[in-house]
């Protein structure tokens, strides 16, 4: 639904201003809307990726990659309007921008060869990687043979996560702002050693991990409510504040 997001938006700034908790934090999910937010993010865990309407630009883009390329819109989710380009293949490129720059920009991206074997979809939470009982709150996605998109509706199957170092780096480096940005819950899709998305607004397949790794993952979420609940309670106490000596 096109509205929900925006409207969801001014309803948590309203819940806020009343002194409602609210995850995630409003003004983070403003500057998300779109997955140009990726591009706020370290370089160096990112694929590569311009922004534009130009057909040109794409082309130009193209070329100086060695493999595919990626395109899909600015705006949008669940893998709606993903398109392959295979390399120096520029025969449908006019109509694929055509068609995608209805609903305003594109992002070119670099197409990663590990997409072959599908993602990975990463929990972190308060700017950690989600772990309970020693497990990760995460999953794989494979794609179908004959589509490039994971994602589990188009047909995608679900399997174990290995978390390598090589993913655990990569939440590292995604922390500072996550935090900034006050993301309490938040899932990566991982390629690689890049970041493709960072789901803000439905982080979903937790009930996916819990199935797999055999661990209610919710737990931890409302423990880790709870205790932002407690804290807020104790700085708006005036009990916690420390009275001036008396000299």
């Amino acid at each position: 639904m096109a509205w929900a997001q925006t409207t969801g938006i001014q309803l948590g700034r309203l819940a806020r201003r009343d002194g409602v908790i609210v995850l995630n934090d409003p003004e983070g999910l403003n500057m998300a809307l779109t997955k140009m937010y990726l591009q706020l993010y370290p370089e160096s865990v990112r694929p590569k990726t311009i922004i534009t309407q130009s057909v040109d630009d794409i082309k130009a883009f193209a070329k100086e990659l060695k493999g595919d390329v990626i395109l899909k819109p600015v705006q949008g989710s669940a893998g709606k309007g993903v398109f392959l380009l295979p390399r120096n293949d520029f025969a449908n490129l006019n109509q694929i921008v055509k068609s995608l720059s209805k609903d305003g920009y594109i992002i070119a991206q670099e197409y990663l060869k590990e997409a072959a074997i599908g993602d990975t979809r990463l929990f972190l939470m308060n700017g950690e990687p989600l772990k309970y009982k020693g497990k990760y709150a995460a999953f794989r996605r494979i794609r179908k043979s004959d589509d490039v998109r994971s994602n589990v509706h188009v047909g995608g199957t679900i399997a174990k996560a290995d978390v390598t170092d090589e993913m655990l780096m990569i939440a590292d480096a995604l922390r500072p702002r996550l935090i900034m940005d006050g993301m309490f819950l938040v899932g990566l899709d991982l390629i690689g050693n890049k970041v493709i998305e960072i789901n803000v607004f439905c982080p979903g397949g937790l009930k996916n991990a819990q199935k797999l790794e055999g661990v209610d993952f919710t737990r931890a979420v409302v423990e880790a409510i709870e205790a932002k609940v407690r804290a807020t309670s104790y700085y708006k106490s005036p009990w916690h504040k420390i009275q001036p000596a008396t000299l």
